[in-house]
């Protein structure tokens, strides 16, 4: 089987890596894949949303399997476009239609869905610009902190938590009349603020049946000591100490299951990923939103600890035959180290050669923000390579993702030196 990743991240590249493992591939294409992908894989430069390219490259090349990593695909509707297509009516594809990718397309959406199958989350309140001044006012009704959220897709940059009520009215603002997450901020959603503990879950489900993958703990800010500016993400590993499996349980009983019920409630047909970022406070887990997709780095500790075929895991969901599938979880854990662009995530310079990548060992080095020039490979996007390694302990992988950190290096080259520093 000829398959086709979409997206041109660490998420892809380590998908790739992972599906090269199975007897069931013949050539894998990414689109447009980068200059890690590019080893391993074709690399098709199509952009990711060229629904009528994309059609015409699985025709061309016979693909049975599209796997679709990122969300923007999947909010702007390419699974519905591959069930209403004749030429891809027979392509399995897997990502959830556009109602479902609503999930993580709107956070008012969600929070309507959570609060319908009574799923654990944040008390929450919906406003549009017509409603600026209620918005205002609803601000004063309780002391901060306050989390406002833009209600559509903003690059992972739309939320803004702040403790002073007056920024508080002044983001609001910002947000509903100045668009200042564009489109995406022209619903805000207003969140009780949760204190506690964050992690992932991700599962594969078919709508009716899921498989629960490795959990995992990312870690977003660009400082060390979790200071300074969000990001994509700066690092991750699995497993996560705190989520144990009285814990694990609580989240299957609580929110794994109630979603899964919950879509076929609402008739909202799904196949794919959902990830369940989740906060544990006193103890027990909530809700902070869902994702359509896996979260990077999150992946690139994820997969490495899947010991089964990935391919025949796909193939079990998009086929509906999940309930008979039986995954097996290495011991093995996994963390990964994101070597960013200097600058990132505010402005940052592309086009620096890499180098030291020869030098890095016992590590997977996942490519994110890459590209080749001759035979170079250069910096190209702001997350430019993450660090995997693996280990008897978090720690242990730690060390071998941080001494491989060290011995790759371009300008400006910036990483954290203290992941998984709140788990020791």
């Amino acid at each position: 089987m000829n398959i086709l990743i979409i997206g041109s991240g660490g998420r892809e590249h380590t998908l790739a890596w992972k599906i090269k493992q199975s007897p069931l591939v013949n050539t894998i294409f990414v689109a447009p894949g980068n200059a890690g992908t590019a080893q391993i894989a074709k690399n098709i430069a199509l952009d990711i949303n060229d629904f009528r390219g994309i059609e015409k490259l699985v025709i061309e090349e016979a693909i049975g399997l599209v796997i679709v990593g990122p969300e923007e695909p999947l909010v702007k509707g390419i699974s519905d476009f591959f069930s209403t297509t004749e030429s891809l009516k027979n392509v399995k594809i897997f990502g959830p239609k556009k109602l479902g990718a609503t999930l993580e397309g709107s956070k008012d959406f969600s929070k309507e869905f959570m609060q319908r199958h009574n799923i654990p989350t944040a008390k929450y309140a919906t406003f549009t610009k017509t409603q600026l001044t209620e918005a205002l006012n609803y601000l004063d009704t309780y002391s901060g902190p306050y989390v406002l959220k833009a209600d559509g897709l903003a690059a992972g940059k739309g939320v803004i938590i702040t403790s002073d009520t007056t920024e508080a009215k002044e983001v609001m603002t910002d947000m509903l009349q100045n668009q200042l997450f564009g489109e995406a901020s022209s619903k805000v959603v207003v969140e009780e603020f949760l204190d506690g503990i964050e992690l992932s879950m991700f599962v594969v489900t078919d709508g009716k049946d899921y498989v629960i993958l490795p959990e995992a703990k990312d870690y977003k800010r660009i400082g060390e000591g979790d200071k300074g500016l969000n990001t994509g993400g700066m690092g991750a590993v699995s497993p996560v100490p705190f989520a144990n499996d009285d814990f694990k349980k609580k989240v299957e009983e609580r929110i794994i299951k109630p979603t899964i019920l919950g879509l076929q409630k609402d008739n909202i047909e799904y196949v794919g990923f959902i990830f369940f970022g989740l906060i544990k406070v006193n103890g027990e887990p909530l809700v902070i939103e869902y994702n359509v997709r896996l979260g990077d780095p999150e992946t690139e500790v994820v997969i490495p600890r899947i010991d089964s075929d990935f391919v025949d895991l796909i193939l079990s969901a998009v086929n509906g035959t999940l309930n008979k599938y039986s995954i097996k979880i290495s011991t093995q854990a996994a963390s990964t180290v994101m070597l960013v662009a200097g600058g990132y995530p505010g402005e940052y310079k592309k086009g620096d050669e890499i180098s030291g990548l020869e030098l890095a060992e016992n590590v997977l080095p996942f490519h994110a923000g890459t590209t080749s020039k001759g035979d170079k490979i250069i910096t190209n996007g702001g997350r430019v390579i993450a660090m995997t390694a693996l280990g008897s302990t978090i720690f242990e992988a730690l060390e071998k993702s941080n001494k491989a950190a060290e011995t790759v290096n371009w300008k400006g080259r910036n990483y954290r030196r203290d992941i998984g520093f709140d788990l020791k």
